[in-house]
């Protein structure tokens, strides 16, 4: 379809964003985790976190409702990637590690080590639609696929006018296909390429890890970094969590789904296609260790339901060496998922659902220090 293109705001992924914010902040306000949150402000003043870039606009809310609650305390996060950001935890040289991938099993020992012998625990903050993001001149409304998309970032579909994008399309332009990926290690590739494992009935052999594994296209770092590619370069495709793409005014594909072939309609990212997302998730982890399944998203059964969805970390220590620490991380969480969900739909990313939050409050709280639990300042 040619496109008008009167404004980015009149796109398909502005109007998901739109239907984002319409699930309305006055519902996310009062959702009833937020007028009787608690945050039990003290200890260290500023906070060291890095790592994942899909939970930056996020981590922006989260720093200010921690900031409200606790005065000059503050957090310093730096968006590195899920990789780096790991990393930086497990050598001692950060506080918590933001991820959109929990700890592998490999990791879970160097992370014990790291936190003086006391476990290490993976919590969900927030969920993060991504969306597939191109930049054709000519094309205002593009449907993709599973099998198409895995196709597109393994090098066997090359151009856009390739029968298997016209089937799906009415008209494309005959133009070469400019894959993006990121060149770091990363949280949301390790998502993306999960999602083509599952999704692309066989056609994704490269599995599904922190490294981009097509072999095709050109790297750049971070969500930011693939997202400014895109809105660079004509014929782009690539794929960002929605906060990203809303921030270059990027278009963003529909999705077919074996269930929305069904009801011969693709899927837009919006509330209650990720909402109905989310529902599937499942606490797989032990204790407080709330590792979330999400293979379900991948091929969900009913129709309107968008399968590219990722869920968002916070990796800390069960007990941390000091009490300094372990009193302001634990703060900074409770603000993070008490006033720092409301009003995360209009930055693109979707709140924890009260079932969600209520665990993970527990969690949070029992959070310690060595030589007992953690006492507010």
């Amino acid at each position: 379809m040619k496109r008008k293109r009167p404004s980015a705001a009149m796109n398909l992924l502005a109007a998901g964003a739109m239907a984002l914010s319409g699930c309305s902040s006055a519902a996310h306000a009062n959702l009833p985790y937020v007028s009787g949150a608690k945050v039990d402000c003290g200890g260290k003043q500023t906070l060291v976190a890095s790592g994942s870039t899909a939970q930056t606009y996020a981590m922006l809310r989260f720093i200010d409702a921690y900031h409200t609650a606790c005065g000059k305390q503050t957090l310093r996060y730096d968006a590195n990637g899920s990789g780096a950001g790991i990393n930086e935890f497990l050598y001692g040289e950060t506080d918590f590690a933001g991820s959109d991938t929990p700890l592998s099993s490999d990791q879970y020992a160097a992370a014990k080590q790291r936190c003086g012998g006391a476990d290490a625990w993976n919590l969900p903050v927030v969920f993060g639609p991504m969306a597939i993001t191109y930049n054709l001149a000519k094309v205002d409304s593009l449907v993709l696929d599973g099998p198409t998309l895995a196709k597109i970032f393994n090098g066997t579909i090359t151009r856009w006018d390739d029968p298997a994008l016209t089937a799906l399309n009415a008209s494309m332009p005959a133009e070469e296909i400019r894959v993006v990926y990121r060149s770091d290690a990363s949280g949301t590739t390790y998502n993306f390429q999960s999602y083509l494992q599952a999704a692309s009935a066989g056609a994704w052999t490269a599995g599904a890890g922190k490294a981009f594994s097509g072999g095709v296209g050109v790297g750049a770092a971070g969500n930011d970094g693939t997202a400014a590619m895109v809105k660079a370069t004509e014929g782009a495709i690539s794929y960002n969590e929605l906060s990203f793409a809303l921030k270059q005014g990027l278009f963003a594909a529909e999705i077919k789904t074996p269930a929305s072939r069904r009801s011969l309609r693709p899927v837009r990212i919006g509330t209650d296609t990720v909402g109905k997302t989310i529902r599937g998730a499942k606490i797989v982890g032990q204790g407080n260790d709330l590792v979330l399944d999400i293979s379900s998203f991948y091929n969900p059964a009913q129709p309107d339901v968008y399968p590219i969805v990722l869920a968002t970390y916070e990796i800390v220590c069960s007990r941390y060496p000091t009490a300094d620490v372990a009193n302001a991380v634990k703060a900074f969480l409770q603000a993070a998922i008490g006033p720092g969900q409301v009003d995360l739909n209009r930055v693109g990313y979707i709140p924890l659902s009260p079932q969600f939050q209520a665990r993970v409050s527990e969690a949070v709280d029992a959070i310690s220090a060595v030589g007992g639990s953690v006492q507010a300042e």
